[in-house]
Formats: structure tokens, C-alpha cells, sequence
């Protein structure tokens, strides 16, 4: 359950707000006055499964006024019980666990921001990947996946996509891009300081590119959108994002830094297939679930970044499987 409160001058678009609230069939609502006379504070107990609808209709009747803002409460509980309207309980089951677009935006954008703490947190779960990769240390690894820092450029990339804003778009794209950039960085020159064990099993299965791990990132990626989309948290879905992207890319480092660049090209094959496939799957559910922008020419915007994305992740999927066919034909061939 959410509370809006809607804060608003006195005049046509407040009373034009009023009707769209009533229209919304709220579970209650209250005009308080403010301390301006000519303002006025509307809150609006609302019912699951209407609250995206009333929230758009009120910026729709509100774009050409001033000094207006809408804010969002939850509500942990409320006594007495609301009784569930019978008629409407099908209809809005489905979008019961349904966040708004505006708390998903702000989240995905405030989890793709490229700051300090950003790459402080990729410089450590780096460090805990590479070590626990050398030292064969599953327990490392998995410590290095709950950190998880790329999981909010990933997101954001793909949300920016769905509802074609391109500053959320390019922005978690050099998040992302930088994040990538530092952990290569970082595990090169940890392979400086430590004799890498190729003995490793944690190390030599991140050079093995096979099929099974696209679909672990495919899988990843979709629940971690789902998660978002139904207000949850994705922290435990990151660790599974992170099992795509950390231990390659640690790995890619390492390999780097020892002259290993076959070994390095084949972690970076699945990099790249793993990221491609995490994009791609956050794409999709976030337009399954109907993360769609709010006006008409913004939709049109946002289905043509949808679609080339689409594209180019699709392209890059098929050519990674390509390379992946080619390989294991070239490793069986050689094995004869």
C-alpha cells in the first residue's frame, strides 16, 4: 500500500487533480491546508493496482502548472483491516506487486550512478575475486558475488533502454563500461604481486565458455528485473549477476597479467556473452511487465531503443554461441 500526497495551488488544475483522484476510487483521501493559503496538501490512501494510472493522469493534468509535487509513502500497515473489493480483486492481482515506474527510475538511477563508493566497492569485490580464483577458494568467490556493484549499471542500462531515456541509458553505460575497465585493471595488477595458480580450478573454468552460462545470466538478469519491477530486494538476485560478471572478469586480469591472452580471450568471450545476456533478459521482462513511459512520443523513442538494443544484444549472443560451437569443435578435433 502507498500514500500520495500531493502538494498544489488552489485553481483549475488543482480541482482538475481533485476529479482524478476521486476517479481513482481511492481507499480515502484528505485536503489539508497549508501554511500558504493558496496551497493546499491532498493525501490519498490508494489501492493496490491504481496507483501507476493515478499517478500518470495527475502529471498528464498537472505539465502546464507550477509549484506542484507528488510524493510517495509507503504504508507497512493500517488498522482496521481494508476490506478487498470483490470486483476489482482479479483485475488488480496481477499488478499487486507492481512498483511504480517513478520508484523503480530512482532506484535503478541512484544503483547506476558512477561515484566513489561505486569503485571503491568494484576495486574490493575484485580484490576477493581474483584471490579467491587463485587460491581456488569457492568461499572467495561467493564473497566477492555479494558485493555485487555491477548489478545497478546492468539494470540501468536495460531501464534506461525500456523507457528510451538516454541519460539513464549512456550513463549506466560508462558506469558499466568503467566498472569493467577498473576490474580488469585492478586483477592485472594482482597478478603482478602473486604467482597465479593455474591449477585453480575457480580460475581455468572461467576460460571455459559453454552454454550453461548464458543461461545462468539470462536467468540472472530476469530475476533481477523481476525483483525490481515488484518492489523487492534484488541484493540476493546481485550475487547471481555477480557469478556472471566478477569471476570472468577477475579472471580476464589474471590472465592478462601472466601473458596468458588465449586463456584471456576466452574469459573475455564470456564476459561479454554474460553481459550481452543479463542486458537482454532485464530488457525483455521490463517490457513484459509494461515499463513503458508515460507519454505517446516518449513510447515511440523508447520501442526504437528497445528494438536496436534488442538487436545488437541478440547479435552479440549469436556470434559469442558461434565462437562457443567453434571451439568445442576445434578442442574435439584436436582431442581426436
Amino acid at each position: 500500500m502507498r500514500r500520495l500526497d500531493l502538494h498544489i495551488r488552489e485553481g483549475a488544475a488543482y480541482e482538475t487533480a481533485l476529479k482524478a483522484i476521486r476517479a481513482a476510487d481511492p481507499i480515502d483521501y484528505i485536503v489539508v491546508p497549508l501554511e500558504r493559503q493558496d496551497r493546499r496538501l491532498v493525501s490519498v490512501f490508494l489501492r493496490d493496482g491504481t496507483r501507476q494510472t493515478l499517478v500518470d493522469n495527475l502529471q498528464d493534468c498537472l505539465k502546464d502548472e507550477k509549484e506542484w509535487r507528488i510524493s510517495l509513502v509507503p504504508i507497512e500497515a493500517t488498522a482496521p483491516a481494508i476490506p478487498e473489493d470483490k470486483d476489482l480483486k482479479t483485475k488488480r492481482a496481477s499488478q499487486r506487486k507492481m512498483a511504480l515506474r517513478e520508484e523503480i527510475y530512482q532506484d535503478v538511477q541512484a544503483d547506476a550512478k558512477l561515484d566513489r563508493d561505486f569503485l571503491i566497492f568494484v576495486v574490493l569485490s575484485t580484490i576477493v575475486a581474483a584471490i579467491g580464483l587463485h587460491s581456488n577458494s569457492v568461499a572467495g568467490v561467493i564473497g566477492a558475488m555479494v558485493i555485487a556493484p555491477l548489478l545497478g549499471p546492468i539494470l540501468g542500462f536495460s531501464l534506461g533502454a525500456a523507457l528510451g531515456d538516454r541519460k539513464l541509458l549512456f550513463g549506466a553505460a560508462k558506469t558499466l563500461g568503467v566498472g569493467v575497465a577498473l576490474a580488469l585493471g585492478c586483477a592485472v595488477l594482482i597478478s603482478f604481486m602473486i604467482p597465479v595458480d593455474f591449477s585453480s580450478r575457480e580460475l581455468m573454468s572461467r576460460a571455459e565458455v559453454r552454454l550453461d552460462g548464458m543461461v545462468l545470466a539470462i536467468a540472472a538478469g530476469a530475476a533481477a528485473a523481476l525483483s525490481l519491477t515488484r518492489g523487492a530486494n534484488a541484493t540476493l538476485v546481485g550475487v547471481m549477476v555477480a557469478a556472471a560478471l566478477l569471476p570472468p572478469g577477475a579472471a580476464v586480469g589474471l590472465f592478462l597479467g601472466t601473458g596468458e591472452f588465449a586463456l584471456a580471450s576466452r574469459a573475455g568471450l564470456l564476459l561479454s556473452l554474460n553481459v550481452a545476456s543479463l542486458v537482454l533478459s532485464a530488457l525483455v521482462v521490463f517490457r513484459l511487465r509494461g515499463i513503458r513511459p508515460r507519454t505517446w512520443l516518449e513510447k515511440k523513442g523508447a520501442d526504437r531503443a528497445v528494438a536496436v538494443n534488442m538487436a545488437l544484444s541478440v547479435l552479440l549472443l549469436l556470434i559469442a554461441i558461434a565462437l562457443i560451437l567453434v571451439l568445442d569443435l576445434g578442442a574435439a578435433v584436436s582431442i581426436g
